[in-house]
């Protein structure tokens, strides 16, 4: 059963999946069109294992769904706004000081 996660919780989950950069690639995949596996890792030059994992984040933050078609499945973005979200997150201005790079950011959990 599929329930409606808080506002905060969106929000973690959505930064979750935008930390990592082949997660930030799918999601721009399937802003673009549905997708099966297989496809998608040719696409991004990346191992179906590999893919597979990152695809199961993707589901467990709540962002994706997979969609039985006959014997595979097809993925795609669980909810359309989530396409304008992404358009809206990448257009959008950051203030970063070009020479103050986190150095530490694994160690801290930023940037």
């Amino acid at each position: 059963m599929l329930t409606v996660a808080p506002d905060i919780e969106v929000l973690a989950r959505f930064g979750r999946a935008l930390a990592d950069p082949i997660r930030c690639r799918l999601l721009l995949a399937l802003r673009e069109a549905p997708a099966h596996p297989s496809d998608l890792a040719d696409q991004m030059g990346i191992s179906r294992t590999r893919l597979s994992n990152h695809l199961a984040c993707l589901r467990d933050c709540g962002l994706v769904v997979a969609v039985p078609v006959g014997r595979r499945s097809r993925y795609e973005l669980a909810d359309e706004r989530l396409g304008h979200a992404l358009d809206d997150l990448r257009t959008a201005v950051v203030a970063v000081e070009s020479d103050r790079a986190c150095v530490d950011a694994d160690e801290k959990g930023c940037c």
